[in-house]
């Protein structure tokens, strides 16, 4: 299968870059489920996850501005979950890669690096730019190497941008995609707080939790089987078990940013506990948005946004409703609401 793999990635290589030549974007898989995983390997980054948190604050600019934007792709062996070790393709160290925010009529001058290190080819495709591959095209690079674009936000809302070398499928899965956001000029409405999410599904050849190093599965992917359905990358990532919840205050009103890396399944986006009290499908901040929806589909290569109310304290869970996904292939997050008690909304001791 890896040989079909890069047949294929031959194949497709004349379609989605002017490079005469295909390079190199994968590395040969050599060892099968059947031969048993190799024992965990020593990791070249204490987490992968991004922290949700962690997001450009909002426009508070009214006219239009030039960004210096830098970002690089790595390749770095992390923990899937404790004692399950991946090599994962990134841009800049995490998964999702960082938020790119800038307001309509905005430049920016984008800058991609190869880290030295990397194995392959990356580049960048980025859903907001009006240009050959959304800045794929221009922005091939070699380890070691650096690409620089320049583009103009021309439309307003929030897309996703990902690896989209031929074998694109296999570097979104290790990771590789992120979001870029183009506030309206008039911006978005006030919240009180903002999050930073990514969705994306890992291809092993081992099983959900089983200790060792896994290896990519072109199979897994083919076939759209999943070992993992990741959160920010990791499974179960902001749960007691792993870095912990993230908390809100009660009463705050607060945005989520929802980024389907994909690479091949639909999610069903729902809060366990909560509802989307203000919900923009497919990243179109520009029309009218939904109300109190209970569970939405996030396709691959799109960010929802949404907004949530939080009346009552406790946790809420943001899981993708294709059940299996949350239960046994690592897809779930908490947010834990911390405030007093509002038996008037919902008393768990009437």
């Amino acid at each position: 299968m890896a040989a079909m793999g890069a047949t294929s990635a031959v194949a497709l290589a004349g379609c989605l870059n002017s490079e005469s030549e295909p390079k190199q974007t994968s590395e040969p898989t050599t060892k099968t489920s059947d031969e048993g995983l190799d024992p965990a390997k020593p990791t070249d980054v204490d987490r992968i996850a991004a922290d949700p948190t962690d997001l450009p604050d909002p426009v508070d600019w009214s006219s239009p501005r030039t960004h210096e934007i830098e970002v690089t792709t790595t390749e770095r062996i992390a923990e899937i979950e404790p004692g399950v070790t991946f090599k994962y393709m990134t841009f800049d160290d995490q998964v999702p890669g960082p938020m790119i925010r800038v307001r309509r009529g905005d430049t920016v001058r984008l800058t991609l690096t190869n880290a030295a290190e990397s194995a392959v080819v990356h580049n960048i495709d980025l859903h907001a730019v009006y240009g050959p591959g959304g800045g794929a095209d221009d922005t091939m690079v070699d380890p070691g190497q650096s690409a620089t674009i320049e583009f103009k936000a021309m439309y307003p809302g929030v897309h996703v941008y990902h690896c989209a070398v031929p074998d694109m499928d296999m570097h979104i899965s290790a990771g590789m995609f992120g979001a870029i956001l183009v506030e309206p000029e008039d911006g978005l409405p006030e919240v009180d707080r903002e999050l930073y999410f990514g969705q994306n599904e890992i291809y092993t050849n081992g099983a959900a939790g089983e200790d060792g190093h896994h290896e990519f599965d072109y199979d897994g992917m083919t076939s759209e089987e999943p070992t993992y359905v990741a959160l920010n990358g990791e499974a179960y990532a902001f749960t007691e078990g792993g870095y912990g919840p993230i908390t809100v205050d009660k009463g705050e009103r607060v945005r989520l940013f929802y980024a389907n890396g994909g690479p091949n399944l639909t999610s069903s986006w729902h809060a366990i506990g909560n509802v989307w009290e203000t919900y923009y499908p497919n990243g179109a901040l520009a029309s009218d948005p939904d109300h109190y929806v209970e569970t939405a589909p996030v396709v691959p290569g799109s960010v929802a946004t949404a907004v949530i109310d939080t009346p009552v304290p406790g946790p809420i869970k943001l899981v993708d409703h294709a059940l299996s996904r949350v239960v046994r292939k690592g897809m779930l997050g908490v947010i834990q609401v911390e405030g007093e008690a509002e038996p008037e909304i919902f008393n768990p001791e009437p």
